[in-house]
């Protein structure tokens, strides 16, 4: 009935859609990190055990999955979220998980495991 409500679901939408997004790019880049390090810490250890135990993966992961939801679920839309430049409408084919995304997200876990690794060795 009235315009301004199919403005505001289309804020809306586009908010959700890139909360979604920043929630899968926290996610694998924790999780991508936290699998490298144990891996690589059990190749690397001269006893064969990995750095992290199982117990420990799980509440890594729990810990992170309710932090992140809770930040990424209370964001409210930014009022410029559909005039900014760059933020047309997404295809429906597009991936949820750009190439730019993926490089982000191998690049800081990467970054991440070279610090473990580093301070596990003091």
């Amino acid at each position: 009935d009235n315009f301004s409500t199919v403005v505001q679901a289309a804020t809306w939408g586009r908010t959700v859609n890139d909360n979604i997004r920043k929630f899968l790019q926290f996610q694998l880049t924790v999780n991508t990190a936290g699998v490298l390090l144990t891996v690589i810490g059990a190749i690397i250890s001269e006893h064969n055990e990995e750095p992290l135990k199982p117990v420990q993966l799980l509440w890594l992961n729990l810990i992170m999955d309710t932090f992140a939801a809770l930040s990424l679920a209370t964001e409210r839309p930014a009022r410029d979220c559909l005039t900014k430049k760059g933020t047309g409408p997404i295809s429906r084919a597009a991936p949820l998980i750009s190439y730019r995304m993926w490089t982000f997200i191998l690049g800081h876990a990467l970054f991440q495991l070279a610090v473990l690794l580093v301070l596990m060795q003091l």
